[in-house]
């Protein structure tokens, strides 16, 4: 609950800390950083996809070294066991031959776990992180463990290459909050990836925050205001992206298989929260619904085979939905 000015003052502060020692090492890619924070401060998972050498797993690693939050690194390959990620049951030996069985935590058990090239491993294996994802446990066997919180995963991908990975399936997809494009750095940002990465110097983030602050902020968002007709604009983008919606965009008519659910929404209204508070203020705008909507969208709406086969964007379908949505208030 944010109850004072001071308050709110101190949390820009540790948000604003966050992205100094980020940009420290980070060499540009603002809006992927920063659409990253949106979501670990609204409590969700991000799917991070670009092309390899993007500095993808680099970033996830700064943001964890910015914030006193312990990491995990699980990359994924076909071979990758479901136990390799939560762990599993061990036989411990007593002093005059008697067993028991002890739990052998897997890395799954961090605040910040980075599933690296999450595509490559077999659906089993995916599957092992819906639990973790959703109801933020883990269990093997009879039992039932807690995952230490806050807890975020951080996925990446390669769009890419297809030889050898397997495509998430949709209901994993839906687990992630936001999916993050890394774009390729301008010809100024190679020069200043070359001259950090071939220097002496080892850069580093320094902690400027801890998981009982991140937590703390958190909740505060989550106290937010969102008046009915910014609540009502963001249920009709929602809506807009459903082919049999009467007002939907041709676009959508013609390309969307299926639309968004309803977790599409609650995206939308928790990472708006966050963007509100990491502009200063305590409602939600139009326009953060807006800005945060094709991060939270792109990876909720799948294409008919006409769409496919015309090379058709999720991106390019949300920016029509966006402006058919400006063009109904």
């Amino acid at each position: 609950m944010i109850e004072t000015k001071q308050q709110l003052e101190q949390w820009m502060e540790t948000i604003n800390a966050i992205r100094e020692q980020v940009a420290g090492v980070i060499v540009g890619q603002r809006d992927v950083v920063e659409q990253m924070l949106w979501c670990i401060f609204a409590g969700g998972h991000a799917l991070v996809e670009g092309i390899p050498g993007l500095g993808k797993t680099m970033l996830v690693r700064t943001i964890a070294d910015a914030i006193d939050l312990s990491f995990s690194r699980i990359q994924f390959t076909p071979d990758l066991m479901p136990a390799d990620i939560t762990g599993t049951n061990i036989i411990q030996f007593g002093l005059k031959g008697e067993t028991s069985y002890q739990f052998q935590k897997g890395p799954v058990f961090g605040n910040l776990v980075l599933a690296d090239e999450i595509n490559r491993a077999t659906p089993k294996t995916q599957s092992a992180l819906l639990e973790a994802m959703q109801e933020k446990t883990v269990t093997v066997g009879s039992e039932t463990y807690p995952l230490p919180r806050p807890f975020f995963v951080l996925a990446t991908q390669n769009p890419l290459e297809n030889e050898g990975t397997y495509p998430l399936p949709e209901a994993q997809l839906d687990r992630f909050m936001l999916k993050i494009q890394v774009s390729y750095p301008s010809r100024e940002e190679l020069k200043e990836i070359v001259a950090r990465t071939t220097s002496a110097a080892e850069l580093r983030a320094h902690k400027v925050a801890d998981g009982p602050r991140v937590t703390e902020i958190q909740n505060g968002v989550k106290e937010l205001l969102v008046a009915d007709d910014v609540l009502d604009y963001a249920v009709r983008l929602i809506m807009l992206t459903h082919p049999q919606e009467a007002e939907a965009p041709d676009a959508v008519k013609k390309y969307v298989r299926f639309g968004s659910g309803p977790r599409g929404i609650q995206s939308i209204i928790s990472v708006a929260k966050v963007r509100a508070l990491f502009a200063g203020r305590l409602h939600v705008s139009r326009n953060d619904i807006v800005q945060v909507a094709i991060p939270a969208l792109r990876h909720r709406l799948f294409l008919n085979f006409e769409g496919q086969a015309m090379g058709k964007t999720t991106d390019e379908i949300l920016e029509a939905v966006i402006e058919e949505a400006e063009r109904g208030q």
